[in-house]
């Protein structure tokens, strides 16, 4: 029961997790800016591959 009580004591005092979540929490908007970027530039990135494409194919 000692051990409980000195736990939720130093609870409030234990910081380590907090770095962590704050780190998962700027990966996670990176990941979703990066995502939604890329979708953006989805259209203009297929023209692209599409005009290489047909060049190296002799299509025009």
């Amino acid at each position: 029961m000692f051990y409980v009580m000195q736990m939720i004591r130093q609870f409030p005092k234990n910081e380590k997790g907090q770095a962590l979540t704050e780190y998962g929490l700027i990966i996670a908007l990176v990941a979703i800016v990066l995502i939604a970027g890329l979708g953006l530039l989805t259209g203009g990135l297929q023209a692209i591959f599409q005009s290489i494409s047909d060049t190296l194919t002799g299509a025009a």
